[in-house]
């Protein structure tokens, strides 16, 4: 499929997300080698939840048609599942040599342009083209303005619009001690 033919059906499902009253404009396809391995639709007013967007949804849905031995992947089989590790790309600041897979290699198509949640979510699932119909004035043209959470995140911690605070660093250690300590730890 091409560039018209994939964003078509992100279109299509961004439509139908509306036509049907599941929510906003938003469909998205992720796609390996030209074909669509999963699709995802905004589906917030019909669920409530306020994480499911199309991206969100697509990706979810790809690693289920990834990873066969799923929704739990034993230790032994995540070389078989999006969790293989694989050195780091050349010039990456990463300082953990591997990392798992993930979605490298995928691409996703999107009807709008993503969200800064879902932005985050397309870079910790390793995805590595993004494809967009409406840019973030057309977004924001339509009521959904995600401007304002990009403007923000760039803002020190401490003048950001929602209150973000460190407390009892020493009680959060524990966890991380306990990550730190395990011989096995899986970079993901």
């Amino acid at each position: 499929m091409n560039h018209a033919e994939l964003m078509g059906e992100a279109t299509r499902l961004a439509t139908q997300s509306v036509e049907k009253g599941w929510g906003g404009p938003f469909g998205a396809v992720i796609v390996k080698d030209g074909e669509i391995v999963a699709r995802g639709q905004n589906r917030v007013l019909l669920t409530g939840d306020p994480t499911a967007h199309a991206e969100v949804e697509s990706i979810r849905k790809a690693i289920q048609v990834l990873n066969p031995e799923g929704p739990t992947i034993a230790p032994e089989e995540q070389d078989l599942a999006t969790l293989e590790l694989v050195p780091r790309p050349e010039g990456s600041p990463d300082l953990v040599p591997k990392r798992a897979k993930m979605l490298m290699g995928y691409s996703i198509y999107t009807a709008g342009i993503p969200c800064p949640m879902c932005m985050s979510a397309i870079y910790w699932s390793r995805i590595s083209d993004v494809y967009y119909a409406n840019d973030l004035a057309a977004t924001r043209g339509i009521g959904f303005d995600d401007a304002y959470q990009y403007e923000d995140f760039s803002r020190p911690v401490d003048q950001r619009g929602i209150h973000i605070e460190q407390v009892c660093p020493e009680v959060g250690a524990t966890a991380y001690a306990a990550w730190n300590a395990r011989p096995d730890r899986h970079p993901y």
